[in-house]
């Protein structure tokens, strides 16, 4: 079989599949770090998919590309392709998935030039609502209090991330739900979970057919509230966080039976108050071995021929 178009089949497979199967899934809740791994070693075999495909095509249609992808190969090893073969529509192929990886480029430096535009906005607003005094510096302190009827407290990620909190806040938590609060905005941070949000939003802004990129998105803005919690719990235990969430949030009315823009929150206090066994550390070593597998096959899909020839 003609390795782009295996390729390209295993690609739209698993670009398929993969979003059904996690979502039949239960153990994502459970293991939220597990599970957000999983969905990158996914999405990365699926544009592994593409690349490869598009460059075995390109090497196909073009002598001078063939020159490139084949120059360290042993002799012999470009003949087990059999370029020839699929040379009449290698082009095409090869132009088309070019396209898309442009695409993919343009999409992800428009998500990040949003994101830092909206930050930009954040922090001047920030210095509006909290003015430096006279003879202080900007150096971003690492806590901002801000005067405000709702209780409110986001963190704001930079060379200098902060944490921006109102004084109703502070009149609402108790205790270490404040500590609480904080560490899981820290666990936000340390794991740099902007960064997954902005790779998710490009590619399901830029191909919303492809079911494992809108999934890949949605998924990954609830399993990075749930990491965080669980980072919070590990510190400071399930039952101040999950007070701290109600205090932040009852008056949204998120605990109503509308749902609205927060209705994830009072899932996430369920599962704070009503935790679930946790994998074993044998078995989420064996999950996250078996997932890093996945970019592999297209690697080996696209290496047998020329592993092949050389035995």
């Amino acid at each position: 079989m003609m390795v782009p178009l295996a390729l390209l089949l295993l690609g739209a497979l698993a670009a398929a599949m993969a979003p059904r199967l996690l979502a039949l899934s239960d153990w994502p809740d459970r293991e939220p770090v597990l599970a957000l791994w999983v969905w990158q070693c996914v999405v990365a075999g699926v544009l592994l998919c593409c690349v490869l495909a598009m460059a075995l095509s390109a090497a196909a249609a073009w002598t001078a590309v063939r020159g490139h992808v084949f120059a360290p190969a042993p002799h012999g090893v470009m003949e087990a392709y059999a370029l020839s073969a699929y040379a009449p529509w290698a082009a095409p192929v090869a132009l088309l998935l070019a396209c898309g990886g442009v695409w993919t480029a343009v999409m992800l430096t428009r998500e990040v030039r949003a994101a830092r535009a909206r930050r930009s906005q954040r922090r001047a607003e920030l210095l509006v609502r909290s003015p430096l005094l006279p003879g202080e510096e900007p150096s971003g302190e690492r806590l901002v209090v801000l005067e405000g009827v709702r209780p409110e407290a986001w963190w704001l990620p930079g060379t200098a991330p902060q944490l921006v909190i109102t004084t109703a806040a502070l009149r609402r938590l108790k205790g270490r739900q404040l500590d609480a609060v904080l560490a899981h905005e820290q666990g936000h941070a340390r794991a740099r979970h902007d960064w997954l949000l902005y790779c998710s939003g490009a590619l399901a802004t830029g191909f919303p057919q492809v079911p494992v990129f809108a999934g890949f998105r949605d998924q990954v803005h609830r399993l990075v509230e749930l990491a965080a919690d669980d980072v919070a719990s590990r510190r400071f235990g399930r039952l101040t966080i999950a007070l701290a969430l109600v205090e932040l949030n009852e008056d949204r009315g998120v605990f109503g039976p509308c749902p609205t823009h927060f209705a994830q929150v009072p899932q996430r206090v369920d599962r704070l108050l009503s935790p679930t066994r946790r994998f074993t550390a044998g078995r989420r070593l064996q999950m996250t071995a078996a997932a890093a597998l996945v970019p592999a096959v297209p690697l080996l899909v696209a290496f047998v021929p020329g592993l092949r020839a050389l035995t």
